[in-house]
């Protein structure tokens, strides 16, 4: 054994001023060369006596001491030093006590070591224990070393091994959260954003079916992306980037059933309506695709006159296009929906008329209009209509440039279509648009939902070419044909009047003239007294009917696309935004000639006033509610000479008198509409005035 330094003494005797004895055999080194010391043998006996006697107290202090200590695996031996005899040791006994406690110290150390898994590897050795972890079949933690490594002994130090399990736990954390925040984020971002027929628990629609829907690289953050549709409830959300005529198909079911009946009068879709015989009573969703300040002023209330926000050009043009997008189609989402179709079959209505704009198709360079979203609700609403049995009048309500000027063209202003510097381009744009949608609706499952085709909404046409606009229908009706429309095809009468139309258009198979009446928006007949303006629903607009289909008078087949039971001009925006009322004479317009700055009621006096007319319905004498029934109701027989109505409109704001819902729900009309029992044009007028109904009013 190598040679030691002597340990110190025990603290209650002084320390041996003797040295460590060298044998003859220890190896000598030139950092510590000794020179043998000689000892009496006297001394060395005096020694050899202490010793004895320091030994002996050792060993009983070790006794008495054991007891004390835990004694297990890893646990640390420590000896507890008593006094120690002052009696001096030789210098060879105390080196040989020294070694001892040496060699226990070592071999308590090394025990320690193992116990505890504290025998160092070298580190290649270490480096590939990691590899071979990743790789190992899962074992039991008490597998022994060898199984695992064989002889090549040991594993990582303790604390090495703690902090690489914590970083690995830690690693996994952050990239867990990396995976499953952003899928949270966006989930929650879907859920919570507001509106449909079905809600969550915020309020918004109830996406469920985008669970386990995967996106293509391709797909993310388009149009076929259904994570970025506000509302995907009763869309089939399997991405395709399928389409018809150059327009999607997403969001389609592959199959459909139309053998559904919309009430006991007429026949399920699968069914042949008998046109001209059987008459249309149907119903117009305005202001839901193509908005009308009228009809959801909240769009347009919130901005000041200064701002001139008048129209979907102007409101879509200051939201700028991601607020707009946002505002628009939460309002496709909610303002009809799947509750509107049922509403609307269940009120008696057989035919639907849905309102859209081109920009459902497409935008042009400088269109402020939000693109392609009502697409997929004017998708939706036609299937919605074929779940209740309702056949569909398709309106394209405004085409590139404005067919007329007014605010539901998109554009209030100038007549830009077949009209000004861009009139052909857009004209031919809005051929486009119907080659495109052609193709789309000639598809074998809009044949019996979609009865009628409409090619463009109320063309002005004592304001463009009359020639212009003939040349443009007749082709456009070729391409219609051509694409595989079948169905009735409907057009626009232009406000010319009924009998201008004899000897126009005639002689082509299967369409219809569509001519929209009403009386308020004309001084001469918004001044009848309430006598006269039902008698006039029952024989005036029964004449024109008459007119209208006779083909020696009229042009033919004829049916009344928009008709309101409203009596008076009365609805805030119904004459543009911020604009007053003829009834009240404040109808102050730019346009000198189209002003109306006398009060128009029947009195035509200062008391011609609004207030009536806008109150709540609750507010409504019996005697006005007679009045408005039996004014929708003489117009219903009337328009049923021809091929029938769509009533103006299904659901407004706040606006009554333009919404059968809202008018059914006061009482002023029929909870069915084939619903004759309270008027018909066979019985005598009422006198109004003498049953208290002032002309005021």
């Amino acid at each position: 054994m190598a040679p030691q330094k002597p340990r110190s003494r025990p603290t209650s005797g002084p320390p041996s001023p003797v040295k460590t004895p060298r044998h003859s055999t220890d190896r000598r080194t030139s950092r510590s060369p000794k020179k043998r010391t000689s000892i009496s043998p006297e001394k060395r006996q005096s020694l050899a006596d202490k010793r004895a006697s320091y030994t002996s107290d050792r060993d009983e202090k070790r006794k008495s001491n054991s007891s004390s200590f835990h004694k297990g695996k890893g646990a640390a031996v420590t000896v507890q030093s008593g006094p120690a005899s002052s009696t001096a040791l030789s210098a060879d006994s105390l080196a040989k006590l020294d070694a001892q406690n040496d060699r226990e110290t070592r071999v308590r150390r090394s025990k320690d070591k193992v116990a505890t898994g504290r025998i160092e590897k070298p580190h290649k050795a270490r480096k590939e224990k990691v590899v071979l972890e990743k790789t190992r079949p899962k074992r039991s933690i008490t597998a022994s070393l060898s199984e695992k490594f064989g002889n090549r002994g040991g594993f990582l130090p303790q604390d090495r091994k703690k902090r690489r399990i914590l970083c690995l736990a830690i690693g996994f954390i952050i990239l867990l959260i990396a995976i499953l925040v952003p899928v949270g984020v966006l989930v929650i971002g879907k859920q919570n954003n507001g509106g449909s027929s079905s809600t969550n628990s915020n309020g918004g629609p109830n996406n469920g079916n985008l669970n386990g829907v995967t996106v293509p690289p391709w797909a993310q953050g388009t149009y076929f992306d259904p994570f970025t549709w506000y509302d995907t409830e009763d869309f089939n959300v399997t991405v395709t980037n399928t389409t018809v005529g150059n327009l999607p198909i997403m969001g389609l079911n592959s199959t459909w059933d139309d053998s559904t009946q919309a009430n006991p009068n007429v026949p399920p879709l699968n069914k042949k309506f008998a046109y001209g015989t059987m008459p249309i009573r149907g119903i117009n969703v305005g202001g839901w695709l193509a908005l009308e300040p009228f009809i959801t002023p909240s769009f347009f209330n919130e901005f000041g006159a200064s701002r001139g926000v008048v129209d979907e050009y102007t409101l879509t043009q200051t939201l700028g296009p991601t607020q707009a997008a946002a505002q628009l189609e939460k309002h496709y989402s909610s303002f009809i929906n799947a509750q509107s179709f049922a509403d609307i079959r269940n009120a008696g209505f057989d035919h639907v008329r849905i309102p859209y704009s081109y920009w459902a198709v497409t935008t042009y360079s400088g269109d402020p209009y939000v693109p392609k979203i009502a697409w997929r609700y004017l998708l939706r609403g036609i299937e919605y209509a074929r779940q209740n049995g309702l056949r569909v009048n398709l309106d394209l309500h405004a085409v590139p440039g404005s067919q007329n000027g007014w605010n539901h063209s998109g554009r209030q202003g100038l007549i830009g279509w077949l009209n000004g510097t861009d009139g052909d381009l857009n004209a031919q744009r809005s051929l486009d648009i119907h080659n495109q949608l052609s193709q789309f609706f000639a598809q074998p499952r809009y044949k019996n939902v979609v009865g009628i085709y409409g090619l463009v909404n109320e063309p002005k046409m004592i304001s463009l070419p009359i020639v212009s606009v003939l040349n443009w229908t007749q082709h456009a009706i070729d391409i219609v044909r051509g694409n595989g429309i079948n169905q009735t095809i409907v057009f626009g009468d232009g406000f010319l009047g009924i009998p201008n139309w004899q000897g126009k258009l005639q002689g082509i198979e299967n369409i219809v003239l569509d001519a929209h009446q009403y009386t308020i928006f004309n001084t001469g007949q918004i001044q009848m007294d309430h006598q006269a303006k039902l008698s006039f629903a029952c024989a005036g607009w029964a004449g024109q009917m008459d007119l209208s289909t006779n083909p020696a008078t009229g042009f033919g087949p004829t049916l009344c696309g928009e008709w309101s039971q409203a009596d008076t001009d009365c609805t805030p925006n119904i004459n543009n935004v911020g604009i007053g009322s003829r009834w009240e004479g404040t109808m102050n317009l730019p346009d000198p000639k189209a002003a109306v700055l006398q009060p128009c009621c029947a009195l035509q006096n200062s008391t011609c006033s609004c207030t009536k007319a806008n109150a709540d319905p609750s507010t409504y004498t019996d005697e006005y509610k007679t009045w408005l029934l039996h004014n929708a109701l003489g117009q219903m027989n009337s328009f049923e000479i021809g091929w029938g109505w769509f009533y103006w409109t299904w659901l407004t704001e706040s606006a009554t008198q333009w919404s059968w819902k809202l008018g059914m729900e006061a009482g002023i009309l029929p909870q069915k509409v084939w619903d004759r029992s309270a008027f018909n044009c066979s019985q005598a007028i009422p006198n109004f005035p003498a049953l208290g109904l002032p002309e005021y009013y």
